[in-house]
């Protein structure tokens, strides 16, 4: 052999050696899910997200219009679409259900009773949409902490139909 093919016979060994060792490729892809999230203005929808993601929850505002989150967890990730949930925006909220794989709705478990009719009316307005009727659903009931939080046991939701009987999360 000559000296120029024994070089680039090593070379080519190094190159080998580089790739196993060093160069596996990137890391295999996790999959992606995409999620809405929705619930009535001061639920605590902003803050779960920060709180998901990691971020610090002191300088929390209100979410005007949406904003989209990528949750990273170990084995998928989530992307969230959060949209606000003041009276003036929920009207659009179906504009962004396509595509969604799944729904977390949050609510304020210490709400005046007006605030829980309205968010029970508009939990199952959600529920028998026909882009969200077949997804699965996460209710959470957050503000658990303040003392007027009604419990997972206590009557949130009394559903008007029959089909409709749904259990709660609670983070504490």
């Amino acid at each position: 052999m000559t000296d120029l093919r024994i070089t680039e016979a090593f070379l080519y060994m190094d190159y080998l050696c580089f790739r196993a060792l060093c160069c596996k490729g990137p890391p295999p892809a996790r999959p992606e899910y995409d999620l809405v999230c929705i619930g009535l203005t001061g639920s605590g929808k902003t803050s779960l997200l920060s709180k998901l993601c990691s971020e610090s929850p002191d300088n929390v505002v209100s979410t005007t219009g949406f904003s989209i989150k990528a949750v990273p967890f170990q084995n998928a990730i989530l992307n969230v679409k959060e949209l606000g949930g003041a009276d003036n925006i929920r009207k659009y909220w179906s504009r962004y259900y396509q595509g969604s794989q799944g729904v977390i709705f949050v609510l304020d478990s210490a709400s005046s009773e007006d605030d829980l009719e309205t968010a029970r009316n508009e939990l199952h307005s959600a529920l028998q949409h026909p882009q969200l009727c077949t997804l699965p659903f996460l209710i959470l009931a957050n503000h658990q902490d303040k003392p007027a939080a009604r419990s997972v046991q206590e009557d949130m939701f009394s559903p008007s139909s029959e089909n409709c009987v749904l259990p709660l999360v609670t983070l504490e």
